[in-house]
């Protein structure tokens, strides 16, 4: 293989000096060739579950995670007082949230808070509604702490 020639090195800076120059002009928005017109951006009917819904799921996802990764035994058997807080707290085009609460009792006999909320199009893949949900005292990755203030609103 042979070395590049002193003539085609001066060549190649030249031109990344030109193609530099040129790029340091303003940004300018696309235009119509540019845009992408298939991919117009989420379209949310606030079509979201109601709080009782998501319990299943939230007894679900509880004692997987409690078994798989904190080889505990820990289950929820059952909720009481669960209630909506809020529904859509920020601006309107934000993804639709419905944020709930509510107590759990598990199995070791107490019973403690559970908040979460149920989110449209936030399930697998964004198909379906997905849930986030945090019990208070069992945040054991601080993932919601303190007292699993980041899962509510």
């Amino acid at each position: 293989m042979r070395a590049p020639s002193l003539k085609s090195l001066r060549f190649a800076a030249v031109l990344g000096l030109m193609f530099g120059a040129l790029s340091l002009g303003e940004a300018r928005a696309a235009n119509p060739l540019e845009l992408n017109f298939w991919l117009s951006g989420p379209r949310y009917d606030g079509a979201v579950a109601d709080c009782d819904k998501a319990l299943p799921t939230i007894a679900t996802q509880f004692w997987e995670k409690e078994s798989a990764f904190w080889n505990s035994s820990l289950k929820i058997t059952g909720f009481s007082a669960v209630r909506e807080t809020a529904f859509r707290p920020w601006q309107s085009d934000n993804i639709p949230r419905r944020y709930c609460t509510g107590e759990a009792m598990l199995t070791d006999g107490k019973v403690r808070k559970v908040h979460f909320s149920i989110i449209e199009d936030g399930g697998f893949a964004g198909y379906g509604n997905g849930v986030e949900w945090c019990v208070v005292g069992l945040d054991r990755d601080w993932a919601y702490n303190p007292a699993c203030r980041a899962a509510k609103p």
